[in-house]
């Protein structure tokens, strides 16, 4: 079975729309993809700002930014198809939608209303991807490993580095995954102090110094200790570490270099504390802007070598639209009716069919 969606994914680090148009082929369980068309549509300032300052708006405030962002999310499809003359191709649509509250088990919030991308497009839409995961006590976090499982099966340990890293452990009897700490959100709001929207190649990084208190300070947050099933809310990087590092009055390269060490010693700890086989070798597939700072990696590779850990970097198009890519997979999941959660990652009391389905077709 053949299918044809696209998937919207709005990362926490602000930098735009993700947007892939992809195929999936279906055949006695086993899936391929091949991901047909894919942009990063950045946003506006108004955006940036709308949407970064959501978490404080009054509930009717909120309420009018979820129904305005789900249009012009719609809108922005629309025109995707177009520039990409795909009229008549797409199944179905399925957007993350952008994050602007997550406190599981208690609920999750995710801005860009599924009825109005829906009413824009005129075609299905699958919205709310984490929020029955979290009804079911989970964290709804990470949904990815889903799509890892059925479109990258040879691949047993997966980090993605974008507003937040997160990590999945993939063996033949199970799948745990969890968020590991804050990390583009905050390299790219101490790149901003230099002039960039983020720090290419990691340059600044790589001309600081690691401060070994500051980087002690990092790493001693309760939330590095706690086991897994866990997720962050953005909120932890904006209004707990950006603050510390602040107050620290270093340079902004020493700062920008010692979170990228902080980042790569969170990573490491988190495979040898639950990969059940970090020290037979293997490779570690790293996608997400991170994977774009060749510091951080460099970084990431001597500190996994002596597990006998490759870190692997695929092609641009998995780097930097695996999780858009696998939304879309999530749509058609959710459109044949299929489970898309795995519980032992999420910590849910069962695996669920996630999202609310938008049917924006006229009859």
């Amino acid at each position: 079975m053949v299918y044809r969606a696209i998937g919207l994914m709005s990362g926490s680090s602000l930098d735009g729309l993700d947007i892939v148009f992809a195929e999936f082929q279906e055949s006695a369980g086993k899936w391929t993809y091949q991901i047909q068309k894919a942009a990063c549509l950045p946003y506006e300032k108004e955006w940036m700002e709308r949407l970064a300052s959501a978490p404080a708006l009054s509930a009717r405030d909120y309420l009018r930014l979820d129904a305005d962002y789900g249009h012009y999310l719609g809108q922005l499809v629309n025109q995707f198809i177009e520039d990409n003359g795909l009229q008549f191709q797409v199944a179905v649509v399925a957007s993350h939608g952008h994050t602007s509250f997550h406190q599981p088990p208690h609920y999750t919030a995710q801005l860009g209303e599924g009825a109005a991308i829906a009413a824009e497009t005129g075609l299905p839409v699958v919205s709310d991807l984490r929020a029955l995961d979290v009804a079911l006590g989970g964290q709804g976090a990470p949904i990815v490993p889903i799509g890892e499982r059925l479109l990258l099966p040879q691949h047993s340990l997966l980090l993605n580095i974008g507003g937040i890293a997160n990590i999945s452990v993939h063996t033949q009897e199970n799948t745990l995954a969890f968020d590991i700490c804050p990390a583009n959100r905050v390299l790219n709001h101490f790149a901003a102090r230099l002039g960039m929207e983020f720090d290419k190649d990691g340059q600044a990084a790589r001309q600081g110094q690691v401060q070994k208190e500051l980087l002690q300070t990092l790493n001693a947050f309760d939330f590095y200790q706690q086991p897994p099933p866990k997720s962050l809310a953005n909120e932890f990087g904006t209004e707990t570490l950006v603050p510390l590092l602040e107050k620290s009055e270093l340079s902004t390269n020493d700062i920008l270099c010692t979170y990228v060490e902080h980042i790569a010693v969170q990573v490491k700890k988190s495979i040898m504390d639950h990969a059940t086989w970090p020290t037979t070798g293997g490779s570690l597939l790293v996608t997400g802007g991170g994977a774009f700072n060749q510091f951080l990696i460099a970084r990431l590779t001597d500190h996994l070598q002596p597990l006998g850990i490759t870190v692997t970097v695929p092609e641009a198009n998995l780097v930097k639209y695996k999780e858009a890519l696998i939304m879309a997979l999530l749509g058609v999941l959710r459109w044949r009716d299929e489970y898309s959660t795995i519980p032992s990652a999420t910590g849910a009391k069962r695996g669920s069919i996630g999202g609310a389905l938008w049917n924006g077709q006229e009859e």
